[in-house]
């Protein structure tokens, strides 16, 4: 949704989110609002965090069960689940590679080995960030590792 995007305040809650009506594209004539919770949030600490901050638009209207700082969390977990995904399909596999088996079975095995790569390459950046000292292993580069482990098993290296 974009930020510019207008979301009136109906009600202000305590955890201070707010209550707001949006409307789906195709409703052109306003007629079947959306009640919807807005919970406004920063990423302080985070590089290339947008400096205005970011909102979050959730059907999770009570802020007595959802404080608004769990769902701005998750949601944050989220999409540091899709950019791992996002390693897996485009960086680590390649965009245009398909799984080559014709089995469910060589399939499911061939997902597995995909898993178990990103898993090293995970470990691989957690030593490294160790051996920096004080950097977190989300600030050691994905690709750059990637990049390292192709290099170090080039053809000839692996012995039958």
């Amino acid at each position: 949704m974009s930020y510019n995007r207008v979301l009136p305040v109906l009600r202000r809650l305590p955890d201070g989110s707010w209550l707001s009506r949006i409307h789906a594209g195709t409703d052109h004539e306003h007629r079947f609002p959306v009640a919807v919770r807005v919970i406004a949030y920063r990423l302080p600490g985070v590089p290339d965090a947008e400096p205005a901050g970011y909102r979050l638009v959730t059907d999770l209207l009570d802020a007595q069960r959802y404080p608004a700082g769990e769902p701005a969390e998750l949601y944050r977990q989220r999409w540091e689940i899709e950019s791992v995904l996002g390693e897996i399909k485009t960086r680590q596999r390649g965009t245009a590679v398909v799984l080559a088996s014709k089995t469910p079975d060589g399939a499911l095995q061939q997902i597995w080995a995909h898993l178990l790569v990103h898993h090293a390459l995970r470990v691989l950046m957690c030593r490294t960030a160790a051996a920096a000292g004080d950097l977190g292993p989300d600030r050691v580069s994905f690709t750059d590792t990637l990049r390292a482990a192709r290099r170090s098993v080039t053809p000839g290296t692996l012995s039958p």
